[in-house]
């Protein structure tokens, strides 16, 4: 961006560069748990508990096949309370699991996205002073800066688009 500030009395042109990245809005992660994904193993619960620790197989293990997540409960004294408790503890986990990856992901694909920021990457110039628009891709220039800042961005968009086109048939050739 090129422009002179109202504070610069000697009418020197400021330049200032942004780097902007455009990403798709992060989409809701559903955990999904398949019955046959599961391995559950019942047995007796092990510390204080009295005579039903020794006799009962109440304690409850489950195995996220897929994920190898382990997850054990024996907190109650009923089998299925405590395979209910386990099924919360291991979607939780897989949950985290899940908004991790996404995150990972969408950290890589911001990574990518983004460069260094210097000048020598330059895209596009909006100057002020001349009321004009560069884009340094395509070597476009429009001196309609006002109209481009409220979004009349179309000629930029089919420019872009054209060099696109022309691009993947030159590939395509190749």
């Amino acid at each position: 961006m090129q422009r002179v500030p109202v504070t610069e009395t000697s009418g020197r042109i400021h330049t200032s560069a942004a780097s902007v990245a455009v990403l798709p809005e992060a989409e809701e992660v559903e955990v999904e748990i398949k019955p046959e994904d599961l391995r559950i193993d019942v047995f007796r619960s092990s510390g204080p508990g009295g005579q039903s620790v020794n006799t009962t197989d109440s304690a409850v293990r489950i195995t996220h096949l897929p994920t190898n997540t382990v997850v054990t409960c024996q907190d109650e004294k009923s089998q299925l309370k405590n395979k209910n408790k386990a099924m919360k503890v291991l979607r939780a986990r897989l949950l985290d699991k899940a908004l991790a990856e996404r995150s990972a992901q969408i950290a890589q694909t911001r990574k990518t996205m983004v460069g260094s920021g210097d000048r020598s990457e330059k895209i596009r110039t909006y100057n002020f002073p001349q009321s004009r628009v560069t884009d340094h891709r395509i070597g476009l220039t429009l001196y309609r800066l006002e109209d481009i800042l409220a979004g009349e961005i179309d000629e930029f968009v089919e420019a872009l688009k054209k060099k696109e086109q022309e691009e993947r048939l030159q590939s395509s050739k190749a």
